[in-house]
């Protein structure tokens, strides 16, 4: 069974991924993001503050960071860093 990312969850290693490249605190509260809907699926999710940009691809489970000129920085693996949670009976 595939265990699916809460989106808070995600916007939280987003916001943490972007300190680590050099976000102020401040520009982290302007931070945006949208829903990419294709087709009535929801598919993707971006987040953008100043010069950096992060994808979340849904179906396949990643978030890819870009920079201001549209090169990648890094990319986490959510379905690997998944952990089982426990089911109610």
């Amino acid at each position: 069974m595939r265990i699916e990312p809460r989106p808070h969850e995600v916007l939280s290693a987003v916001v943490g991924m972007f300190e680590r490249f050099g976000a102020t605190p401040q520009c982290l509260f302007d931070l945006e993001e949208k829903i990419l809907v294709d087709r009535g699926k929801y598919v993707a999710r971006s987040y953008r503050v100043e010069r950096l940009m992060a994808m979340w691809l849904i179906d396949i489970g990643i978030v890819q960071f870009y920079d201001a000129e549209g090169n990648m920085l890094a990319t986490i693996n959510l379905l690997a860093e998944a952990v089982p949670r426990r089911m109610a009976a």
